[in-house]
């Protein structure tokens, strides 16, 4: 149940302390059995070993459950991280989550799952880590021929006024702000004081 490929006999036989011609008779039974229950799974031999799987009988029941999940949207995670790796392709997992400041390893699993990220080559570099790169499936999905038709990222980012406007904003402080406006307003309880403490005259 916990594997991802097809478990070999001799490993089950190894794990169980068994022999290998006994856990092949015990695979064997249990598949007869969940075939004569109908159930909906089953115990195949594939690929060199036994796993779980549906049973063919189910899958129009699969299918729809597959096809539904796929048509759910990315989440801003997941686009996010897709960007990234469409933009500095190819890039490590390490590198995601340095530039994200999170782990990604659910999130580039949810995209290749969908199709849209996959493994593309390995880092020449110590522990030859995995880079992904996008698919064809994301070219379509995204109306493009090749990557290079990707719009600039200096489309998305904003002009100096907005900048300029942004770090004023930062670094103002809320407080002594509200202040300012309720003098200019004359909201501001009491008489504004003079340079040298005392209150300023009337009239």
């Amino acid at each position: 149940m916990v594997a991802v490929d097809p478990v070999p006999a001799n490993l089950l036989a190894q794990l169980l302390e068994v022999s290998t011609a006994s856990i092949e008779e015990a695979c064997a039974n249990l598949a007869d059995e969940f075939e004569a229950q109908r159930r909906g799974f089953a115990l195949v031999r594939v690929g060199g070993g036994y796993r779980f799987q549906s049973h063919p009988d189910q899958a129009p029941w699969v299918e729809r459950f597959v096809v539904d999940g796929q048509s759910s949207r990315l989440t801003a995670a997941a686009l996010e991280t897709l960007a990234i790796v469409a933009y500095k392709q190819p890039v490590s997992r390490a590198q995601l989550s340095a530039i994200r400041g999170v782990d990604v390893e659910t999130v580039v699993r949810t995209l290749q799952q969908r199709g849209y990220i996959d493994e593309v080559t390995r880092d020449p570099g110590p522990g030859n880590a995995i880079m992904y790169g996008t698919t064809r499936e994301f070219l379509e999905r995204m109306g493009l021929d090749d990557i290079v038709q990707l719009p600039p990222l200096g489309d998305f980012v904003p002009g100096p006024e907005v900048v300029e406007a942004l770090e004023r904003g930062l670094r103002s402080d809320p407080e002594v702000e509200e202040t300012v406006a309720m003098v200019a307003d004359g909201s501001a309880e009491g008489t504004p004081a003079d340079a040298d403490g005392a209150a300023a005259p009337e009239g």
